[in-house]
């Protein structure tokens, strides 16, 4: 079986490490916001530890899975439990707390990535 990344064109793979490199630190701010909220005061430096796990496997799935629904929710799944895993590897906290600190993870991604891309439409949708 061929597979073929999105393109094959320099530029084209530039963009994908450059969605990646966004993801990824827009995931590790993320990280950092819900291992605060529930650990109280964390070192910046352990949630860029954090944000590539998730980051990686998501651009892996939307690259391959691209109209596959089970796969899709398969990559979210196992985003989720990887996450967990560089959760508790980095802060070292219970199995218990870092499903906490990655469920906290999740919402603030979702509350926080709904907002910008509201933002960004509201601005890229302005008259004049």
């Amino acid at each position: 079986m061929l597979v073929t990344l999105q393109s094959a064109a320099t530029e084209r793979a530039l963009a994908i490490a450059g969605t990646f490199a966004s993801f990824a630190i827009f995931l590790s701010v993320t990280a950092h916001i819900a291992a605060r909220n529930v650990l109280g005061d964390v070192p910046v430096r352990s949630a860029f530890l954090v944000g590539p796990v998730p980051a990686a496997i998501s651009v892996l799935v939307a690259t391959f899975a691209v109209d596959n629904t089970p796969v899709l929710f398969a990559g979210l799944a196992v985003a989720l439990a990887l996450d967990g895993v560089a959760v508790r590897y980095v802060y070292g906290e219970s199995t218990g707390l870092s499903a906490y600190i990655t469920l906290i993870h999740f919402v603030v991604s979702v509350i926080l990535g709904t907002v910008v891309f509201g933002v960004l439409a509201l601005a890229t949708s302005a008259p004049g």
